[in-house]
């Protein structure tokens, strides 16, 4: 009966365990983010890799700023579901969108 159960409780617990976090890259190369629309779930992480040699940033008004230096990196991990748009502080005409799902 032991060994009956035990393909059970395998299938429970991998039906159980939450999804994976995934890590959502984001290139910046000559002023542009790329791509400028991501979709994400609440949990991921977006890392911008700056490929210019000059620092940007991704702030949302009212919200979150990530400082990425001239030919580095700058992540932020997701916390709740909704829509944000953001922008390069330094250059504003730089916009990216952000859909995150729960």
């Amino acid at each position: 009966m032991r060994a009956a159960l035990l393909p059970l409780a395998t299938a429970l617990a991998l039906v159980a365990s939450p999804a994976l976090a995934a890590t959502i890259e984001v290139t910046i190369d000559r002023l542009v983010f790329s791509p400028a629309i991501v979709e994400a779930k609440a949990g991921d992480t977006i890392e911008w890799v700056n490929k210019d040699v000059i620092v940007h940033t991704a702030t949302v008004k009212g919200g979150w700023e990530v400082m990425i230096p001239p030919k580095s990196k700058g992540s932020i991990t997701l916390k709740a579901a909704g829509a944000v748009d953001y922008f390069c502080r330094f250059h504003p005409n730089m916009k990216g969108h952000l859909e995150v799902s729960p």
